[in-house]
């Protein structure tokens, strides 16, 4: 499996890359009130609304800093109710914020491994990849939520 690897916080995270529509550059964002923290905003993607979560913020409670390589991966996203494994709406088209988006890493399942702990407050991180002398954390973009019930 081919992966995106993304830096969150000096942590490495990984998103299949037939999850990832396309890899932007950071761009003016549209502010909404009453969003939680993490949503970044929204931007016009080609005529469509995309929201735009900035992982940094989920994860750690500080925005992604403002690199070169800070990108905007633009995935389908076809978000999952925790206690279903079916898909609960139709793909759509959402930005994900993350810092030092420079490289992508061809893995095996076999490298894969559950981590055997599951946090309720994240849903969306999977698998871990050991890769040589690093552990990166997996990311399922079907457990990111644009509301506040993350």
């Amino acid at each position: 499996m081919l992966f995106l690897l993304l830096n969150i916080d000096n942590q490495l995270y990984a998103i299949a890359s037939q999850q990832v529509v396309e890899v932007l550059s950071l761009v003016i964002l549209k502010t909404l009130p009453h969003t939680p923290k993490y949503v970044a905003g929204v931007f016009n993607y080609r005529g469509s609304v995309v929201p735009v979560l900035d992982l940094c913020q989920l994860m750690h409670d500080r925005p992604c800093c403002e690199h070169f390589s800070t990108r905007i991966v633009l995935i389908n996203h076809c978000g999952c109710d925790r206690n279903e494994t079916s898909k609960s709406e139709m793909p759509h088209l959402v930005g994900l914020i993350a810092e030092r988006v420079v490289e992508t890493l061809q893995t095996s399942e076999t490298e894969m491994v559950d981590p055997n702990i599951e946090v309720d407050a994240a849903p969306y991180l999977g698998k871990i990849i050991l890769n040589a002398q690093r552990m990166i954390q997996c990311i399922r973009p079907e457990y990111l939520t644009v509301t506040g019930n993350q």
